[in-house]
This record gives structure tokens, C-alpha cells and sequence, in this order.
């Protein structure tokens, strides 16, 4: 796998993901658009939903401002068919079992649930420019105000 976008102004590797809507995820064919990628932990928890549900509302701020968004889980892609029809989000779902994609944004953590330690996903937000340069990340999110935070960044790149 290529080596991490973890500096700000790097380009993304091209990688391919399996997703909802019956079609693969290229980062390539998102060339000329600004793209969110919103890694968060698991579907149907109460954070997961709440952050998911803002970027749904959000949705058409974010089409004007040439901008698409896609969530990425651990989720297999049946979990995340039932999540988007759920919340009838506009916009597909990676999923990433195999933490390829994980991995490749260095979201995959050491937390404490329940007073053990788990490994999972720290909830990431990751802005790609229309020439495919990670330009702004956010890690460790806290769900309020966040979208509306993504949404202000993405519209002063427009």
C-alpha cells in the first residue's frame, strides 16, 4: 500500500474501496472535486448516527460547494446499506473490513471502552482538493459542530 497522506499538501495515493450503490470507490474519479472523508467507528451508534444525519442535512451546502462526501467504516457493506437507507443518506458509504483504508489515514487507535483497552477507529475528518492534496484533517472529533465546521473549510476552498 502507498505510503500514508499524512502531511498536509500531500497527494493521495489513488485506492479503491468496495461501497454502497453497488459500485467501487476510486479516489481517482473524484479528480476537479473537493472530498470529505468522514471515518467514524460503527453504524447505528448514537454518535455515528448523529454525525452522519448532519452531513445528510448538510448535503446540498456541500453539492454547491462542488464537494462530495463519503463515510468509512469497518461496517461490512450489508451494515452500511442499512445504515444509509435508514437515514436515507445521499451520499455512499466505504467499507473497509480489511482496514486498508483505515490504515492508509492512520485513524485505527488504541481506546478505553469500558474500562478495557479496544482498537478501533478515531472519528477522522479528511478534506481532499479538486488536484487530490489532503488539505485539512481533523482527529478525535467530537460530533457537535463539527459538519458545520467541515462545511465552513470546504466552502472558503470553492
Amino acid at each position: 500500500m502507498a505510503e500514508s497522506p499524512s502531511a498536509l499538501n500531500m497527494t493521495v495515493p489513488d485506492f479503491s474501496a468496495e461501497m454502497t450503490g453497488n459500485q467501487p470507490f476510486r479516489m481517482s474519479d473524484f479528480k476537479g472535486k473537493t472530498v470529505v472523508l468522514y471515518f467514524y467507528p460503527k453504524d447505528n451508534t448514537p454518535g455515528c448516527t448523529t454525525e452522519s444525519m448532519q452531513f445528510r442535512d448538510l448535503y446540498p451546502e456541500f453539492q454547491q460547494a462542488n464537494t462530495e462526501i463519503f463515510g468509512i467504516s469497518r461496517d461490512s457493506i450489508r451494515s452500511h446499506e442499512g445504515f444509509k437507507g435508514k437515514l436515507e443518506m445521499p451520499f455512499e458509504l466505504v467499507s473497509d473490513p480489511d482496514e486498508t483504508v483505515c490504515n492508509l489515514f492512520n485513524v485505527m487507535k488504541m481506546k478505553n471502552m469500558y474500562g478495557k483497552q479496544v482498537r478501533g477507529v478515531e472519528r477522522s475528518t479528511f478534506i481532499i482538493d479538486a488536484d487530490g492534496k489532503l488539505v485539512k484533517e481533523w482527529r478525535g472529533v467530537k460530533v457537535p459542530g463539527h459538519v458545520d465546521e467541515v462545511l465552513e473549510f470546504v466552502k472558503a476552498l470553492a
